[in-house]
């Protein structure tokens, strides 16, 4: 299936998302669609399919113009949308998400059991997935999760399947399956088009980039003719650098030290310590148990044993509220569930993590909490209409930084990092990373915890790798690169 999409406008209210933007997508081809957060990728998309109704320009299927009033239209054509956020019912079994809404029904109106079972095992089985159709959804993997999503796209015949940011939550050998599932559904003849922020994956997978800058079309390139300060720069009209900026502080004296840190069954016998000043890495598999640990040290997780000390006092931390008190901040690694208050305010969210700064004997200073407020927007270049601005319409990237408004004015002495640039774009990646940075000037003792290697690997002093619950090895900067750290993760030594 061809689509080509031109001159698309798109604004709601005074605010205009899309100027003249479009892409072109040929038959069979992975076709990436890159961009920083708010460039209006998801919502060109949304048009696509029906879920947004356009202001002007034109959308070419097969040389056929159509407007698709809604999703069920798009995927009656063969246009399938798979969101970031899942949509699956996690008490029904895979067979039951597979066949709700369209059933197969027998006599009287009954489910065909039978019929059923076998089309989900066939779909399944097209895509190469041992996953039973009776197991139920709540027990499968977020990547087991989204070969579901695919197979539901498959059962209606996709020709166009649009994966917005699929390997955000994937382990490394999840995401190695959805490559070959998706290099297996290009040989079928099937389009992808594929929303995503990773470069490496993208080079890796792709055959063409179409970037979009500030809602409009900017180009698109083949990726054996272009490489990724080329794109780069296309997304954000200027050459960004290095991509992880150079830090040049002093690391002090110890601020955080754990002592054979248990939690039965989680993570056991975990030490290690952080200086002020430092940016400790912490990397592993998926479900190794990092963020587990961390979650302990703030009072999130039951502790069987060990010991938590802050600038050589023992501390007994039993909640968040304690950790705060002793001077730990923690930005959590879903911004959406953990992190905001998505229907609030950008004003409400930092505000309510800062409280005492922003009160008067109990009671709301508004001047005060308006400084603050305007403060954070200005220093963390936070693009909004203002503080009033609702978090659930902000971009990826710019909900990140209110999040790490919220931490940094608590002035804390740790700041634990639980994979920061999630789902962020390359531009407010450098940014978060000067933010890092910057607070590690300050002498304030970082913890960050990423799956991206190449992120671990150029922001840290010392980096940390935990394997099924165990302290594997802690490396220095010298001897530090991929080889060491995934042989450690594996559960190798060095």
């Amino acid at each position: 299936m061809q689509i080509e999409m031109k001159g698309i406008d798109k604004s709601f209210g005074s605010n205009q998302v899309l100027k003249d933007a479009g892409f072109v997508l040929a038959d069979g081809e992975v076709h990436a669609l890159m961009g920083e957060n708010g460039a209006g990728k998801s919502t060109l998309m949304k048009i696509l399919t029906g879920v947004y109704t356009k202001d002007a320009g034109t959308i070419y299927v097969d040389g056929r113009e159509v407007n698709y009033k809604n999703l069920q239209e798009a995927e009656k054509a063969g246009i399938v949308f798979i969101h970031q956020e899942l949509n699956v019912l996690y008490d029904l079994t895979v067979e039951e998400n597979l066949f709700i809404g369209k059933e197969i029904k027998g006599k009287f109106g009954f489910c065909n059991q039978k019929a059923m079972r076998k089309k989900a095992e066939e779909a399944l089985g097209r895509l190469g997935v041992h996953i039973s159709p009776a197991e139920v959804m709540s027990n499968l993997s977020v990547g087991q999760q989204q070969m579901i999503e695919i197979c539901k796209a498959l059962m209606v015949d996709a020709k166009v399947i649009i994966m917005d940011e699929p390997t955000a939550a994937l382990t490394q050998s999840e995401t190695l399956v959805l490559f070959d599932v998706i290099r297996s559904l290009k040989k079928q003849g099937i389009s992808i088009v594929y929303i995503s922020h990773r470069m490496e994956e993208i080079f890796e997978l792709c055959d063409r980039i179409s970037v979009l800058r500030d809602g409009t079309y900017i180009g698109t390139k083949n990726i054996p003719e272009t490489n990724m300060n080329e794109i780069v720069k296309m997304m954000i009209g200027r050459e960004i650098g290095e991509r992880y900026p150079v830090r040049n502080c002093k690391i002090g004296d110890t601020v955080l030290k754990v002592k054979d840190l248990t939690s039965s069954g989680v993570f056991h016998n975990v030490s290690f310590e952080v200086k002020a000043g430092e940016v400790l890495g912490v990397s592993g598999l998926m479900g190794a148990g990092r963020t587990e640990i961390m979650q302990a040290i703030f009072g999130n997780l039951h502790c069987d044993s060990g010991s938590i000390e802050i600038n050589g006092k023992e501390v007994h931390i039993k909640s968040p509220i304690q950790a705060m008190k002793c001077g730990i901040g923690f930005i959590t690694e879903d911004r959406k569930v953990e992190g905001l208050m998505l229907e609030e305010s950008i004003e409400k969210n930092i505000a309510l993590a800062n409280l005492p700064r922003v009160s008067n004997h109990h009671v709301m200073d508004r001047k005060k909490e308006d400084d603050l407020v305007k403060k954070g927007i200005e220093e963390l270049h936070i693009k909004c209409f203002g503080p009033d601005h609702e978090c659930n319409n902000l971009s990826g990237g710019n909900q990140q930084k209110v999040v790490f408004a919220k931490w940094i004015y608590t002035d804390p002495k740790i700041l634990i990092l639980d994979e920061p640039t999630r789902g962020v774009d390359i531009g407010a990646k450098k940014e978060i990373y000067t933010i890092i940075n910057e607070l590690a000037a300050k002498g304030v003792a970082i913890i960050m915890v990423s799956s991206e290697l190449p992120e671990v690997l150029g922001m840290s002093d010392r980096i940390m790798v935990v394997r099924e619950g165990e302290v594997r090895g802690i490396i220095g900067r010298e001897e530090a690169n991929q080889e060491n750290i995934m042989t450690l993760a594996t559960g190798g030594t060095i």
